[in-house]
Order: structure tokens, then C-alpha cells, then sequence
């Protein structure tokens, strides 16, 4: 029984981990976007749909 209790605790845990990394998901459209915005004229313009991605990520 004690099992049992554990192992859903692991599990609900694991979970809660899970959903907490949206950040790590949305570093990579961040990173890029930060690239970007350094070309002179294009840059924030090519930036800004990178931007907005990471913030519905997030």
C-alpha cells in the first residue's frame, strides 16, 4: 500500500517537473531571436514572430 503511495507521489512529481520546463522549451526561439535583432534593418523585424512564439511557449 505504502508502494502504491510512493510511486503516485514519484509519478505526480515527475509531472509537475515536466509542465515547469516550458522555459526550456521556448530558449531556443529566444536564443534566435536575439541573434537576429543584430542584423542591421531585417533584424527585428524577422525577430518579432520569434518573439511572440516564445511568449505563447512561455
Amino acid at each position: 500500500m505504502l508502494s502504491s503511495r510512493l510511486e503516485r507521489l514519484a509519478l505526480l512529481a515527475t509531472v509537475a517537473v515536466g509542465l515547469g520546463g516550458c522555459g526550456v522549451v521556448a530558449l531556443p526561439f529566444r536564443a534566435t531571436s536575439a541573434v537576429v535583432k543584430i542584423v542591421p534593418v531585417a533584424g527585428d523585424v524577422v525577430a518579432a514572430p520569434l518573439d511572440v512564439t516564445a511568449d505563447v511557449v512561455d
